[in-house]
Formats: structure tokens, C-alpha cells, sequence
């Protein structure tokens, strides 16, 4: 074997991108910063949905056993009652969503909203071991979840994707003015 053709062959190899590779490249997958703005983008959609379901009494009624049993929250029942405390978290929300749009030109609005973000996720991630019938004892318990603990898991991804913007924006308010 001719160690040259060998050596062409294994080099044209290496450069060969695999057919999905050169299909999402070209599609604009690897646009710079796409990640960035289709996170905080679904971000400031979710805060708006959420923050608009806490106005009606089902979804009050619905966060009775999330917050009761919330080991940062669980104040808010005693000191706003069940509807204050849900309008206090949906006025937060919308908050947090707006402060996360302004980031898309202010950074430093972009990092409270992220802090805010960060916390709101945090206060529900905690809830997760306290949430009643959390497991499902005919399945063996943990980690058999119930559909209680299901709808806070989807808080686990949104809070890495608040600390991912938290971070981004951190990163991009301490660059020089030249390199913004």
C-alpha cells in the first residue's frame, strides 16, 4: 500500500463532513448567537403565558399544593393569600420577560431579568421533593414521578436555560465597548 494514498485518503476523510452536519450548517444552525436569541426569546414567551394564567382563579386553585408546599415560597399564602400570592407571581413573571426582552438590547436589564429568572425557577425546583403524592407508590416511589413532579421538571431545563443567559449576558456587559 502507497503510504502517500493512504495518507490522502485519510485526510480527505477527516475534512468530509457528515451529510447532516453540512445540511444544518447551511440551513443557519451555526449563525452566530442563534442559540442565544432563541433562548431568550422562548424565555420571554413563556414568562408571558405564565405570567398570564396567574390572573384566573383555576390556575390559583391549581398552584394551591405547589406553593403551600414550596420551601421558598410557602409564605406567600399567609401574608398575600391565595390570589395575591398568585398575581404577586404573575406580576413577577411578566416582570422577568420583560427584562429578559430589554436584553436583547440592554445587558444589564438582560442580568436582572436572568437573576429574576434564575430565582423563579430555583423557588420551583425546590418544591419537587415536597410536592404531595410527588411519586407514584404502585410504581416503586421515586423515581416513578406523578404528574405533579412531571410539570416541575420541565422548571429544571428553564432554569439552566435562565443561568445560560444570566451568564451570556454577564459575558457580553463586560466586554469592551469596541467589541460589542
Amino acid at each position: 500500500m502507497n503510504t502517500s494514498t493512504s495518507t490522502v485518503t485519510a485526510s480527505t476523510a477527516a475534512r468530509r463532513e457528515p451529510y447532516l452536519v453540512t445540511l444544518l450548517t447551511k440551513l443557519g444552525v451555526m449563525k452566530k448567537d442563534l442559540d442565544y436569541h432563541l433562548i431568550r426569546g422562548s424565555m420571554v414567551l413563556a414568562f408571558l403565558f405564565f405570567g398570564y394564567q396567574k390572573w384566573f382563579a383555576y390556575e390559583a386553585q391549581a398552584l394551591i399544593p405547589f406553593i403551600k408546599h414550596g420551601p421558598l415560597i410557602f409564605w406567600m399564602y399567609p401574608v398575600f393569600g391565595v390570589k395575591g400570592a398568585t398575581v404577586l407571581l404573575g406580576v413577577a413573571e411578566w416582570v422577568f420577560g420583560a427584562l429578559l426582552f430589554c436584553g436583547y438590547w440592554n445587558k444589564m436589564l438582560g442580568i436582572l431579568g436572568a437573576l429574576g429568572s434564575c430565582f423563579s425557577f430555583l423557588a420551583t425546583v425546590t418544591i419537587i421533593p415536597f410536592v404531595p403524592n410527588g411519586w407514584e407508590a404502585s410504581a416503586g416511589g421515586f423515581p416513578a414521578m406523578t404528574i405533579n413532579t412531571a410539570f416541575l421538571m420541565k422548571d429544571v431545563v428553564l432554569l439552566a436555560a435562565s443561568f445560560y443567559l444570566l451568564k451570556q449576558d454577564v459575558e457580553r456587559a463586560s466586554l469592551p465597548a469596541a467589541a460589542k
